[in-house]
């Protein structure tokens, strides 16, 4: 029997999917199909709007002196002074900081990674590189009050520590893994053909990495670095707990400027972090101020997010520049530059091992049973259950909620919508996943609280999760429709299928591994999310375990927890109370991860520790 099938004038792809037949009889179902898929895009869209519609009615809702807000450092609400250039000083200075001293380790832990260590190294240190991205960011704050803040008041002869340099330093430690695992990544998709010409042209390791590799990867790289940047300028809570937050700090010249880092400052997240958007109500030049704040925020996140996604399109490959140097120097070089990379690959390994270190030491209440299973006591006494409970609510409601979303996104994205649609909203989606988490729980306070009248709710706390987490299934339930062999799309079209089998019978069953680990992946980062949870779901005590409406609702969580506790930093109670909390929050950000690691190798047939 010979079977003979015309091929399509296009090729067949992810893209390529069959179109519905004509009078199936399965129209109502293939309606119902790609009404749940285009949800998930108008999810995206929605969040968009609603961050936006909450900053321009803000905006609108008293007159914003955008002059004095960009270019004065008075900050006095009381006589209606509302600059915010100190606030924009401070936020520059501790995201250059944090790319001074983060950009050169990770780089060159990256190319150790990439070009240094064979595979069964690599691999295994990788994971443990980005196991420093799981890190919740209250327990980067809590690390910075109680080693940073030392540091830094020995360093500088200040009292107390708070300062732009130790924000600097704690977003510094945050901001690497993305930029080692960005670039990772740049320098494997260089060809292997680039080493082997440098390599047969008798260059050292260290020649090949300069002249064949890098210049390929540095776009890539780049887009790594400003990708941290991108969550180094959103971060809220760990600098809200380790800056000081004094307002109207401008230095007048490079001398103060110096004097200034190791002294207090305020940044535009710690200032919208702060208790003044309670204060300043839903209208008003108050509270329209501090929604130009927000407006500049959302604009400089965005912008470095699109920037660092901007390359992501196919590249012409550039014939690599083969350079030598002298010959005398050639070995000498080469030994240094191993050294140097393998010692950068060695501190993020020592960062990951001091921290636990240190939460083992400090939280050893956690290794404690009823630490776990009894209710607090008082302010700083008994255990956590209640904040347990209601941490694994939020995220079983965010996961309830944002699992078909973003898997129709993911969908949409990677079978239905052309190659520059596509584009658009893979851009959307990214910057969704940067936008700072306070200012989606300030919009989340303005509409669910107060406009709708849920008041603090648990439900609210979930749905202002909820963009934590959709991008994150959706990129990579695109990525892995991306993946898939070209064959299985031509088999769909071989038996004809409509739009909506083919999703149902072929793309569900060979993405929803990768849709797993992305969920669990982003209900990693919503776990330790702090910033929008205060403001809409939270409370420090009072509580119930289990709530039993959804009107003035709230719970209590760890993240909050922990953050309530560590501002009464005197008291020794407290203190322990919040090193057990953070690290019983660690073991479930990394018990998350683990899952999505394991989950992943098991069903796409790679067992073995990699990310």
């Amino acid at each position: 029997m010979g079977l003979t099938l015309e091929r399509p004038a296009r090729a067949p792809g992810p893209r390529a999917v069959p179109r519905p037949s004509r009078g199936s009889g399965r129209g109502s179902r293939a309606r119902w199909v790609w009404t749940w898929a285009y949800s998930g895009v108008l999810s995206v869209l929605l969040t968009v709007a609603v961050l936006l519609g909450y900053l321009l009615t803000g905006l609108a809702s008293g007159t914003v002196d955008w002059p004095a807000l960009l270019t004065s450092a008075t900050w006095n609400p009381g006589n209606l002074a509302f600059g915010g250039l100190a606030m924009i000083y401070g936020s520059a200075v501790v995201c250059v900081l944090a790319l001074v001293l983060a950009v050169p380790a990770g780089w060159a832990a990256a190319v150790a990674l990439s070009e240094y260590l064979p595979p069964r190294l690599a691999k295994p240190l990788r994971l443990s590189v980005e196991l420093l991205a799981a890190v919740p960011s209250i327990v980067y704050g809590l690390i910075g009050i109680m080693v940073i803040r030392p540091f830094v008041a020995g360093l500088g002869g200040v009292p107390g520590g708070d300062s732009l340099l130790a924000a600097g330093i704690v977003l510094a430690v945050m901001i690497m893994p993305t930029i080692v695992a960005v670039s990772v990544d740049a320098l494997a998709a260089v060809p292997g053909r680039y080493r082997e010409a440098a390599y047969a042209l008798g260059l050292t390791r260290r020649e090949v990495v300069r002249s064949a590799v890098l210049p390929q990867a540095r776009p890539g790289m780049r887009a790594g670095v400003l990708l941290g940047l991108a969550r180094a300028l959103g971060e809220a809570i760990a600098v809200f707990m380790v800056v000081g937050r004094a307002d109207g700090r401008l230095p007048r010249s490079a001398g103060e400027l110096l004097d200034s880092l190791p002294r207090p400052g305020q940044t535009l997240t710690t200032k919208l972090a702060g208790p003044e958007p309670m204060l300043a109500g839903t209208s008003g030049p108050y509270f329209a101020a501090l929604c130009g704040l927000g407006v500049i925020l959302l604009a400089l996140v965005a912008a470095a997010t699109v920037w660092g996604t901007r390359g992501g399109g196919a590249r012409t490959p550039r014939p690599p520049r083969l350079r030598r140097s002298s010959a005398w120097l050639r070995v000498p070089k080469d030994r240094a530059a191993t050294a140097v990379r393998l010692g950068a690959l060695l501190l993020p390994g020592a960062l990951l091992a001091g921290m636990l270190g240190i939460l083992l030491v400090r939280g050893g209440a956690a290794l404690n049973p009823v630490f776990w299973f009894s209710p607090s006591e008082g302010a700083a006494g008994g255990g956590i259950r209640d904040q347990i409970l209601g941490t694994l609510l939020l995220l079983a409601t965010t996961a309830v909620i944002a699992l078909p979303l973003g898997y129709g996104a993911g969908v949409v994205i990677g079978t239905h919508a052309s190659a520059r649609t596509a584009r658009v909203l893979e851009t959307l989606t990214v910057a969704i996943g940067g936008t700072p988490t306070i200012l989606l729980g300030l919009a989340g306070y303005v509409l669910l609280c107060t406009t709708m009248g849920w008041g603090r709710s648990w439900l609210a706390g979930a749905v202002v999760l909820v963009p934590v987490v959709v991008p994150v299934i959706a990129l990579t339930t695109a990525g892995r429709i991306r993946g898939m062999p070209p064959e299985t799309t031509e088999a769909a079209l071989a038996l004809g299928l409509t739009r909506a089998q083919y999703v149902r019978s072929v793309v569900v069953p060979y993405t929803w591994p990768a849709t797993l680990t992305g969920l669990l992946l982003g209900l990693a980062r919503a776990a330790g999310e702090t910033a929008p949870l205060i403001f809409t779901a939270t409370v420090f005590f009072g509580a119930p375990a289990f709530p039993t409406g959804v009107v003035n609702a709230p719970v209590q969580a760890l993240p909050t927890h922990i953050f309530t506790l560590s501002q009464d930093s005197g008291a020794p109670e407290a203190i322990a109370q919040a090193w057990g909390s953070a690290l019983v929050l660690v073991l479930i950000t990394a018990g998350l991860l683990t899952l999505a690691v394991l989950l992943r190798n098991r069903f796409e047939g790679a067992r073995r520790w990699t990310t």
